[in-house]
Parts: C-alpha cells; sequence; structure tokens
C-alpha cells in the first residue's frame, strides 16, 4: 500500500521544494484501482495517489490525517458508490466526518466539479447528436445523479423514471398507450399523489421497493440510463442494446462490461486524460492544491483549470459509431370494413344497425397504438424502431367535422407519441389532406411532424420507372432513360411540377399539361435549364399528344372531375396517378385491361423489421412511413414536409437519402392493392395484342 513515508517531504509547506504537486484521493470504493503515478496535466506535474478503503470510514479518517502531513490537497471520494456496491451502511455523514478529519491542508468532495462535469456531459451529448435525449425515455439509477444534472435532462425530456424511493411517483410511457391503461395509469399516480407521505414511505420500504420495480420495467425500454456503475451494477444491468449509458470513470474493464451488454453508447462525465482513472473530486483537489492556501475552489476556478487541461466529457461507442432513433406515425382506418377485424367491435359490428354507430363512435376515441415497429436496420448501422399510432376516424368522419376536429386528435398524437419517446411524427392517409394539410399540427405538437408526400411522390416515380422497365414494352437504356414519351396532366401544381422535373431527367421528351399557360411556360424554361437532354412541349389540353404517351403522370385537383380519356391511351402505357382524391376512377381503370394505372410505390424498409399488418406484405411501408423513418435514421428530426407544396429540392433529397439507408422499391400498387407478377404479365399480354390489333386496323386502312 501506498503511504505518506514515500514522500520526503514531512509538511505542505515543504511541498514548494518539490518538483510536483501532491494529490491523494482517499476512496470509500474498493482499492483495486489503487495506483501512485506521476502525471503532467496544463503544465502542470503532478503526483496523483489513490487510496481505497472498502468504505471503512475508520480508515478512511486516518488516511486523511497521515497524508495531510504530505500531500498539497485531498480528495474524498465513492461513498454513494460503496453503499451501492455494499462496503457501506453509513451515510453521507461518514464523508463530512471524514472531510474535517484536517484542515492542514485542503480536503475536497466532488461538490464543485460534478455538476459541471454531468451538466456538461448531457449538454454535449445533445449538441454532437441533435435530437439524441429529444423525449428520450430515461431511468434514473440511485442517488448520485445530480438535481441539476436532472433538470437539464427536463430541457430535453419529460420521459425519466427514478429508481430510488421518491413521492413524485411517474409510470413509464408504456402503460399509457391505449385508453383503457392510460385511464388506469393517470388514476394510479393521481392516488399516489393523494397517499400521505408516511405512508408512501411504508410502501416503499427502505430499499424503495416500488419505484425500484418501476424502474426495472422502463429499463427495458428505456432510450438511457443514467448512474455510477456500482449503482447500475446494484440495480441489475439490463439487456443494454440500443441504449445509452451515462456514467463516471469508466475504466476499460467497465467498457467491456457495459458493450458486452450491448450498449450503443457509453457516456463518461468524468474526462479521462490519463492512464489511469480519475474522478471528480481529484480534479476538484488538484484545483484546490494550486491556490492560495485557505481559498474556496469556485466555479470560476473550475472552468479556467478545465480550459487549461483541455478536459471533456467522452462519448464512446463499443461496437461503433450509431444512432437508434424513434419516431411515430399516424394511421387510421380508411374505410368501415376495418372495424370487422378489430375484437369485440366485430361482434358489433354484425348486429344490425351498429356500423354507422360504431363509426361515429371510434371517431371520438383518443389515438392509442397499434403496433411497435422494431427491427429497421439502415445500410449504415443506424437503427430505428416506432409506433404506429391509430386515430379512430374514417375518411368519411373527417369530413364530416371541421378541420379542428381531427387537428385536436393528431395533437393528442403528438402529445402520445412523445411520452413513447417518438423524436418525429408522420402523418398518414388522410390525416395529411385535412385542413391545411400538416402545417396547423406541425406549428402546434411539441415534436416535428412530416406528412410524407415528398418521398409519396419520389416513390410514385419511382415505381412507374419499374413498371415501365418490367413491361418492357418501352425502349430503356442502360442507364434507366426511358426512349419514349411523357406526359404531366396538372404540370403546374406542386407535385406536378416535381413529376415534371423527375420525368424530364428519365424519358426523351415531356409534354407538361395545364390551363395556367404562363406557369408552363416558366416551367419548361426552369426544366430546360436544369435538364437540357429532355424535349419540353407545353400544352393546355392532353388530348392531342394522348394517343404516343409511354408514360403518364396525373397530378391535378380535379376533385372527381375527368381529366383525361383513358380510352385514347396508348396500349402499354404506364399511368401513375398522385392526385388525391384520385383522378382515376377504379371503373376507368377497369376499361383498360392493357393499361398499368399505379398510385403508389411502396418501399422495402431495411433489416428484420417487425410490424403489425397494415395490408402491404412484411416489411413493407407506404412511402409516406417511410420518409418519416428516413428521418429518423439520418437524424432529421424536423417538419421535412408540410402543406400542399412539396419543394423539388427535397423530394431529391429523400430519394438520395431513402438509397443511403437501404431504402428500396418493393411493391408498385394499384387501385386493387399490388401489383403481382401474374398482373403484369397479364396487362403486357394485353397491351401486345391491342397493339398488334391496332398496326394490323391502320394496314387494311391504308391498303387499297
Amino acid at each position: 500500500m501506498t503511504t505518506p513515508q514515500a514522500e520526503s517531504t514531512t509538511s505542505r509547506a515543504g511541498a514548494s521544494s518539490r518538483d510536483h504537486t501532491l494529490v491523494v484521493n482517499v476512496t470509500f470504493q474498493g482499492d483495486e484501482w489503487d495506483y501512485d503515478e506521476h502525471v503532467s496535466l496544463g503544465g502542470r506535474d503532478y503526483r496523483l495517489v489513490r487510496v481505497g478503503t472498502s468504505g471503512d470510514a475508520e480508515a478512511a479518517e486516518d488516511h486523511v490525517w497521515r497524508w495531510s502531513l504530505s500531500a498539497d490537497a485531498i480528495a474524498v471520494s465513492g461513498i454513494r458508490e460503496a453503499r451501492a456496491a455494499g462496503h457501506l451502511t453509513g451515510t453521507i455523514d461518514d464523508l463530512r466526518r471524514v472531510r474535517g478529519t484536517t484542515t492542514r491542508v485542503p480536503v475536497r468532495d466532488d461538490s464543485v466539479l460534478a455538476d459541471v462535469f454531468q451538466e456538461w456531459a448531457i449538454r454535449r451529448l445533445q449538441a454532437q447528436l441533435p435530437g439524441y435525449l429529444t423525449n428520450a425515455r430515461v431511468v434514473v439509477v440511485g442517488d448520485t445523479t445530480r438535481e441539476r444534472t436532472v433538470a437539464v435532462l427536463r430541457e430535453f425530456t419529460d420521459n425519466i423514471i427514478f429508481d430510488e424511493a421518491h413521492h413524485g411517483l411517474q409510470l413509464p410511457s408504456s402503460a399509457k398507450t391505449d385508453p383503457v391503461t392510460t385511464t388506469a395509469a393517470a388514476a394510479g399516480e393521481v392516488a399516489w399523489r393523494l397517499t400521505p407521505g408516511i405512508l408512501k414511505d411504508r410502501v416503499s420500504g427502505p430499499t424503495g421497493w416500488l419505484s425500484h420495480r418501476i424502474a426495472k420495467h422502463a429499463a427495458a425500454d428505456a432510450d438511457v440510463i443514467i448512474g455510477s456503475f456500482s449503482e447500475l451494477v446494484r440495480f441489475g444491468l439490463p439487456d443494454l442494446r440500443g441504449k445509452a449509458v451515462i456514467t463516471s470513470a469508466v475504466s476499460q474493464d467497465r467498457l467491456d462490461t457495459l458493450a458486452d451488454l450491448g450498449a450503443d453508447l457509453v457516456v463518461d462525465t468524468t474526462p479521462q486524460p490519463f492512464d489511469l482513472v480519475v474522478v471528480p473530486a481529484l480534479f476538484e483537489a488538484m484545483i484546490a492544491a494550486t491556490l492560495p492556501r485557505g481559498r474556496e475552489v469556485t466555479t470560476d476556478d473550475a472552468a479556467t483549470f478545465i480550459q487549461e487541461a483541455g478536459l471533456q466529457p467522452r462519448l464512446l461507442w463499443p461496437r461503433g459509431e450509431r444512432r437508434k432513433s424513434r419516431f411515430a406515425f399516424v394511421i387510421h382506418p380508411l374505410s368501415t370494413e376495418y372495424f370487422k377485424e378489430v375484437g369485440a367491435l366485430g361482434a358489433v359490428w354484425s348486429v344490425p344497425g351498429m356500423g354507422r354507430v360504431i363509426e361515429k363512435s371510434v371517431a371520438y376515441l383518443p389515438p392509442f397504438v397499434y403496433s411497435h415497429v422494431t427491427g429497421i436496420v439502415s445500410s449504415t448501422g443506424d437503427e430505428a424502431e416506432g409506433w404506429l399510432i391509430t386515430v379512430g376516424g374514417t375518411p368519411k368522419e373527417m369530413l364530416a367535422h371541421p378541420p379542428e376536429f381531427t387537428y385536436s386528435r393528431l395533437l393528442a398524437a403528438a402529445e402520445l407519441s412523445r411520452r413513447l419517446g417518438a423524436q418525429i411524427m408522420g402523418l398518414g392517409a388522410f390525416t395529411k389532406v385535412v385542413g391545411d394539410a400538416g402545417v396547423t399540427v406541425a406549428r402546434q405538437a411539441r415534436l416535428p411532424v412530416t406528412t410524407g408526400n415528398s418521398y409519396s411522390a419520389s416513390g410514385a416515380l419511382w415505381a412507374a420507372h419499374e413498371a415501365v422497365r418490367r413491361l418492357d414494352l418501352a425502349d430503356v437504356d442502360d442507364d434507366g432513360a426511358i426512349r419514349g414519351r411523357a406526359m404531366v396532366v396538372g404540370a403546374s401544381g406542386a407535385i406536378g411540377s416535381v413529376c415534371a422535373r423527375l420525368l424530364a431527367l428519365a424519358a426523351d421528351e415531356v409534354w407538361l399539361v395545364s390551363p395556367e399557360t404562363a406557369k408552363l411556360l416558366q416551367l419548361k424554361e426552369e426544366i430546360e435549364r436544369e435538364s437540357p437532354r429532355a424535349t419540353i412541349h407545353v400544352a393546355t389540353d392532353p388530348s392531342a399528344a394522348l394517343a404516343d404517351m409511354d408514360v403518364i403522370v396525373t397530378a391535378t385537383s380535379a376533385a372527381g372531375h375527368k381529366v383525361l380519356d383513358i380510352m385514347k391511351v396508348k396500349p402499354g402505357c404506364v399511368i401513375t396517378d398522385v392526385a388525391r382524391p384520385l383522378d382515376l376512377s377504379a371503373e376507368d381503370v377497369a376499361l383498360r385491361p392493357d393499361v398499368l394505372v399505379v398510385e403508389s410505390g411502396e418501399v422495402e424498409l431495411p433489416g428484420d423489421v417487425r410490424m403489425r399488418n397494415i395490408g402491404l406484405p412484411d416489411g413493407v411501408a407506404y412511402a409516406c412511413l417511410a420518409e418519416t423513418i428516413v428521418l429518423a435514421l439520418e437524424g432529421r428530426y424536423e417538419s421535412f414536409t408540410v402543406g400542399r407544396n412539396i419543394e423539388w429540392e427535397k423530394v431529391k433529397e429523400i430519394y438520395q437519402l431513402g438509397l443511403r439507408h437501404g431504402m428500396k422499391l418493393a411493391t408498385i400498387s394499384g387501385v386493387n392493392g399490388p401489383y403481382t407478377d401474374e398482373d403484369f404479365e397479364a396487362v403486357r399480354s394485353a397491351a401486345v395484342l391491342a397493339r398488334a390489333a391496332a398496326a394490323e386496323h391502320h394496314i387494311l386502312e391504308e391498303t387499297p
């Protein structure tokens, strides 16, 4: 064991004759990390000594007294960690008594630097990984996490559960995912708040078993766990896959342990500039050793020391740097058929006259979680988990009420999303159409909102291009360019102009059709500057060139009015209908079995995705949902697409981001759902026959 006799000087007054500053850390923790080393920091040489006492307060007092004869300053630390490890049954008074053993030299704990280091680590994490802690589910273990640190965490998230017993009982968000459990959880929290304090103490017991049980449950779904290593061990280290651990004094052995448990990120709140592991109290003693005798350490002294020494918290990535993000996506029943498949509603539905009653009643239900989505892993290694949240209104019910009716339910869904830990929320189906298309919801919600329309536009054109390739009736070169003609009906609109720009990159000739001639002329000029490869034509009526088109996009706001005569379309043409409501009815589509009408392109998500059925193959999502997931994987927690205007640059950007994260075109859907290989072959065969018949008819007409 290192002893004071190893130091030649016998008093602090004699320290000026040494070429180093002696600082000793007497700790209530064990002696397995004890050291006696010479180091340099901030231009000053130190001899650092650690003496572990394994919770023995009398031994700690003795060491402080004996080292005070030669040291320049002494740090006393580890009482909370020792209690968590079972080395000590005493209280914080033991630390005060040991600190008061001598006034010969400064004796410091971590009262100044622990707050600074913990808060700095939290802020550094959020700054380096923007949004990482936003709405994060946090479990605070033990009592070494300072109140100031918790206050800083609350700047980013309200989802904080405490392991230690306290009167402000809070149940984890996982207990509040549907109307029944939300009501029960709220009642339980109210009852707890109304319980007299003396009874709470008795219920919690000396070990705080109630809070501990709640925290253990919450830890399974937590994003962040914070506490000293000893407290984490006492808590019972859970499966840490996908989690960040915020702790202090992280040795290589401790880092290896956390890595073996799957931790994505380990944040060491205490800087570690040496090969040995140090604690905040030791840094505080190092500061005190350089100050005039009798002067207390201030936060200004700490700031100066930190800057001169170049100290900073550590972000450690045991499995390589990666991000795990959280999203929510709002869905709703597209028709009353949905209710037949929902438990007890299905039985009630069979009662004559109850269908309409159910449809109207369910529209008033609060939002609830339909599915937890897991297993999404980007090709970059980043991960995402999310929740599909249902609001009860069918499109008919949404249209039967003012937009504010739907807004209120979407804002309630946003609050549920936030409690679950989501960092961004997407709007699906009719929820992004009602009112101002997400603008009001994005402005009032406490998390970013996106409609997914940028990726929907990109996905529809992606699907159209793939459909042309699979039909194999138009010439497509090695670069994917269509050697043929394309038309956009409604090209002057927000979505139509985006589609026109995309088609100009993939086709030889593009017709822009709209009654707004001036807008078309301006768009033509812009596209020709961007895509000199394509020849651009302008027309106010599609009829003249309709029969020559290989690809047609309809993107009008005609709301049910006929925009083109499908009977004049070329056999084998691919029509992509991106208008909502659709420009082409199911009856129109049925008239032309030799034409492929695409409503949307669905996206295959990367990873081993686990999600309840949404009417698509396993692992496949609608493009609007995929946009929300792409933004989450990218760490772009922002209202990317809201309102009725779609920005061309964002359509390109989200497509490229999707490719970066491993998104693939999965299915191509029409009015009757996803097309199968047999469907493609049927359309192709019908188109070949129709073209042959048309050619024969043309020959007969020209024959004298």
